[in-house]
């Protein structure tokens, strides 16, 4: 279940009321007038079952409450009731399958800040990736996998993309092309210095790697896979698993692809930079077609239900 916390003006209170009462899938309500101080208002809390809380959210902002007042949103770890119980099985649907547009939305949108931490993570996972593809050792190129924050500018372009919501999508985009370039020019130095140093060279890119030759090597599976973790991935974010999106993370070749280019640039390897650039587009494309097909899917199933 998830947890609402509204602010409503007095003059709205009754029809919040009213349209908690008439949904089938809230319960717990609980109505404090007057003690909201900024904004002025009544403080109406509820519990409303997940596959419910789309109805109710879509009428309460119908009712301007998000411009006059608030509505806050929290998920429910446990509960002890026989009221949400009801709730629940009242509800239509799957709670695990009903997508909260609102909290997907706040989600992915948070993803797409150019904060220090995005563009620190970004060539961490980068350079990690880089080292992993000169010593063909698979264990980094995971680590690096897991480090890397990408997928979340690509499930708000999906999200931007399917809820028509421009701003999102293209700051959506910037994160993308602004990460990549980050990591790839950090992990372009970072080669020099560690070549520098005696640590790595030339000789190791242009070996044999058998481990980890796929990331700039495509091909038709290369998009089944980018394609197959975009649906998943998605999934996770839309519903209560969010546990799966760690697997998808592991399991597709971005930031390794951009690691390989990046070293590849960095001795001067053009073929192998150009296979692992083409490897990067592939995946990326895959997975943003996935997620808006997945997203759009949900959409009309969520409405059919």
């Amino acid at each position: 279940m998830l947890h609402l916390r509204i602010i409503s003006p007095a003059q709205r209170t009754a029809q919040v009321e009213h349209v908690l009462a008439a949904s089938e899938a809230a319960t717990h309500v609980v109505v404090i007038t007057g003690v909201a101080r900024d904004p002025v208002g009544d403080l109406i809390t509820c519990d409303v079952a997940r596959e419910g809380v789309s109805a109710v959210l879509g009428e309460l902002r119908g009712l301007g409450l998000e411009r006059d007042g608030s509505i806050s949103i929290e998920r429910v770890d446990a509960k002890l009731s026989a009221s949400a119980d009801r709730a629940e099985r009242r509800a239509p649907g799957f709670g695990v399958d009903a997508v909260v547009w609102e909290e997907v939305e706040q989600v992915t949108a948070e993803e797409t800040r150019l904060s220090a931490a995005y563009f620190v993570f970004m060539a961490v996972a980068t350079v990690i990736a880089g080292i992993g593809v000169l010593l063909d050792q698979p264990i980094l190129i995971v680590g690096a996998m897991v480090v890397g924050p990408e997928f979340g500018p690509l499930a708000a372009l999906c999200v931007g993309l399917v809820r028509g919501r421009a701003a999102l999508a293209g700051r959506a985009v910037t994160a993308l092309v602004t990460g990549f370039a980050v990591g790839v020019v950090v992990t372009v130095l970072t080669t020099w210095l560690l070549d520098l140093a005696g640590l790595v060279d030339k000789d190791m890119l242009l070996a044999e790697r058998p481990l980890t030759s796929f990331i700039w090597q495509p091909d038709a599976l290369s998009w089944v896979v980018g394609f197959l973790a975009g649906i998943a991935g998605m999934l996770s974010l839309t519903s209560a698993k969010a546990g799966t999106l760690v697997g998808v993370l592991i399991s597709v070749t971005t930031v390794p692809a951009a690691a390989n280019a990046a070293v590849a640039l960095a001795y001067g390897v053009g073929d192998e930079a150009a296979g692992s650039a083409l490897q990067l587009l592939i995946n990326l494309a895959a997975i943003v077609i996935a997620g808006v097909l997945t997203l759009l899917v949900q959409r009309v199933a969520w409405r059919r239900a």
